[in-house]
């Protein structure tokens, strides 16, 4: 019974001891203990006002919500600054009278990741996602809320892949 007892200790002591190295996220921030998200200036040829704001707080929420470390106004051990450079609408497919059925909103940043603490993980890079809807549909109030909050959800988790995980 003791020896029972004491292989059921030793796994349940490896088993708590293997998940604080665990991140669910997959988040590998180092030494890291804090971030700073830059002012994302809108840089675009069409300018939609409040989207770098909008964006820059979606970058600081997403990393806060998926790791420890701590927001920075400056000095951050992490630091990611850029750029919007292009916000555009398209047409993505035509009907028989030759008109737009689908049109697709289409963001593209530039981003510059600056880690401190490990310099050889410093990038810049472009990152785009659009959102499609119908082209009867005015992109204006809550489904142009909808089409940027699905942006920014797969622009936000794509920064956040590139920086700290190795996807």
């Amino acid at each position: 019974m003791k020896k029972l007892f004491f292989i059921f200790c030793s796994s349940l002591l490896l088993t708590l001891q293997s998940c604080g190295i665990y991140s669910f996220t997959g988040a590998d921030t180092g030494e890291a203990e804090s971030f700073q998200v830059n002012f994302f200036q809108n840089n675009a040829d069409l300018v939609e006002p409040g989207i770098d704001r909008a964006f820059t707080i979606s970058l600081q929420d997403l990393i806060q919500n998926q790791t420890s470390l701590n927001l920075a106004n400056t000095n951050g051990d992490l630091i990611f600054e850029g750029e919007i450079t292009e916000y555009y609408i398209s047409p993505m497919s035509a009907t028989a009278q030759n008109t737009a059925a689908q049109n697709r909103l289409t963001i593209s940043v530039n981003v510059r990741y600056y880690n401190t603490l490990d310099p050889e993980k410093d990038f810049e890079r472009r990152f785009s996602f659009y959102y499609d809807y119908p082209a009867q549909t005015q992109l204006i109030g809550a489904n142009l809320e909808t089409a940027l909050d699905e942006i920014y959800t797969r622009l936000t988790q794509d920064i956040f892949n590139a920086a700290l995980t190795d996807w």
